[in-house]
């Protein structure tokens, strides 16, 4: 029973903080919406995007985890990245250089 406690305690810890880093996001962008989607082993990959364009993503252990936070953030939440919410991405001279480098193999 202990052992239960304490992996509880454990998780509320980790949606706390993801929660309170959610919410650090969302305030230095004027506002935020996320997805969360499953990675496997790894967990689930929460992903912002700001009211600017600005994104970012962050990996929760869990699926459960990662809802919750989201959850206790306050944050609009969307079933797919697509459609609005993905145009709402903006990206820059460092992203298209990543994405033109890994397409070349650099």
């Amino acid at each position: 029973m202990a052992d239960t406690q304490q992996v509880d305690q454990k998780a509320e810890r980790k949606v706390a903080r993801l929660a309170k880093q959610i919410g650090t996001f969302a305030r230095a962008h004027g506002g935020a919406e996320g997805q969360v989607a499953y990675i496997g082993e790894r967990g689930a990959r929460i992903v912002l995007v700001g009211e600017d364009g600005g994104w970012g993503d962050l990996v929760a252990p869990t699926r459960e985890i990662a809802e919750q936070a989201v959850a206790k953030s306050g944050i609009t939440t969307h079933e797919s990245f697509d459609g609005e919410f993905a145009a709402k991405v903006q990206t820059g001279p460092y992203e298209w250089k990543r994405m033109a480098g890994i397409q070349i193999g650099g």
